[in-house]
């Protein structure tokens, strides 16, 4: 017998969980793809995704992934055989370094592990080091999913002022975007990707490209951009076609609009709050169990701490059975380890992660707590008392509105 029957709840770091809202914009018969609403609506949300990102710049939307967005992002600034300088902080900051391997481009990295945010230090000395001018960009990631690090874009922006440095300042806000607070014109990035299926609240399949004036001008200097990933088209397009490369990713423009109608309808500030309030209750939870038993936060300093995913370490192999438990018994799936494989833990056994991104709210992230409790009591993995209430006082001291 199973207490998993009803409605499953997917608690990954993306894909996020799908509002009704946004289902039922997709469940509709094919449009018109050559005039109509569709057109329409379509140039309409170029204004708000520009607003989402901060930024009276340039956006180019493809039918992709994120992968998609990094191959975009790089085909567009660097030529083959040129360089650029990776910060990586987990899994994802290293994905997008091998993107850029995989494209011909010298990739030199600054791995800052598994637990640290970017050291400014350390990217000011690599900007310092011979032949360290001519990077074209420097590639970071906001939110890296897999460790639940927060990087500060602005220190990394104020270590390449400070060097003097020309490089394209070029971060992935896959995880972030619509859920941490970011500024890409006054932080003065050049260079923003990002998708559709965490904080955007859609099904994946939709990646973005947000580029400033310096990063269209260094397009120019780009050899051979294929005719595909090129954003000149699609942030500029003369024929609606261009807006996708080819023809429209239909259902997801009509799900987009009704997630970006939910995120102006909340206010955007009212999202970055409501995301910092949910994660601190998942925080509270975790110290808790963390005092009397092996659960220990990825990121040990809160101010490290993304608030659209939270990383637990918990030791061999209480993650994996903690996963499976509270997937067969209750109909909750937990984030693997993704990226924390070692040798001592091949499968990342000793990891989960709990994603609290997009459409979610105070009973969503209560009920996955709870039930993440029932796990411990049920493997009898040992655990302080009082976690899921610590984590009721964080939602009840948000302020009512």
């Amino acid at each position: 017998m199973t207490l998993a029957h009803g409605r499953q709840y997917l608690a990954i770091p993306g894909p996020s969980v799908m509002p009704d809202r946004v289902l039922q914009a997709m469940h509709r018969a094919a449009p018109n793809i050559y005039t109509g609403e569709l057109h329409d609506m379509v140039g309409g949300m170029i204004p708000d995704l520009r607003a989402l990102a901060r930024t009276r710049h340039n956006v180019a939307i493809y039918i992709a992934n994120g992968h998609g967005a990094w191959d975009a992002s790089l085909a567009n600034t660097v030529n083959r055989g040129e360089r650029v300088l990776v910060l990586a902080t987990g899994r994802f900051g290293l994905g997008w370094g091998d993107a850029a391997r995989g494209m011909g481009i010298e990739t030199e990295t600054l791995d800052f592990g598994k637990q640290s945010t970017i050291d400014p230090d350390q990217l000011s000395a690599a900007l310092a080091a011979p032949g360290a001018g001519d990077y074209k960009a420097v590639l970071m990631v906001q939110t890296d999913t897999s460790t639940s690090v927060k990087n500060e874009v602005q220190a990394v922006r104020a270590a390449l002022d400070a060097a003097g440095h020309p490089a394209l300042l070029m971060v992935d806000c896959m995880a972030s975007l619509g859920c941490d607070p970011f500024e890409m014109d006054d932080w003065g990035v050049d260079v923003m990707v990002a998708g559709c299926q965490k904080g955007l609240m859609t099904p994946p399949g939709l990646g973005f490209v947000f580029f400033n004036d310096r990063a269209a001008a260094q397009r120019e200097t780009v050899q051979f951009v294929p005719r595909y990933w090129d954003w000149k088209p699609r942030a500029d397009p003369q024929e609606f076609y261009q807006y996708f490369g080819g023809t429209a990713a239909t259902h997801h423009a009509y799900g987009l609009r009704a997630a970006l109608d939910m995120i102006g309808e909340e206010g955007l500030e009212n999202v970055w709050s409501r995301h910092a309030t949910l994660a601190r209750a998942v925080w509270a939870a975790a110290e808790i169990w963390g005092a009397d038993g092996p659960i220990r936060l990825n990121i040990a300093d809160p101010a490290l701490r993304a608030h659209s995913v939270t990383a637990f370490r918990t030791g061999m192999p209480y993650g994996r059975l903690l996963r499976d438990w509270v997937t067969e018994n209750a109909g909750v799936t937990l984030g693997i380890g993704v990226g924390m494989n070692t040798p001592e833990d091949p499968r990342a056994d000793g990891y989960f992660r709990i994603g609290h991104m997009g459409h979610v709210n105070a009973h969503m992230i209560l009920g996955v707590l709870g039930v993440i409790e029932a796990g411990l009591i049920a493997l009898d993995i040992p655990h302080g008392q009082g976690a899921v209430a610590a984590a009721a006082k964080v939602c009840a001291a948000h302020p009512a509105g």
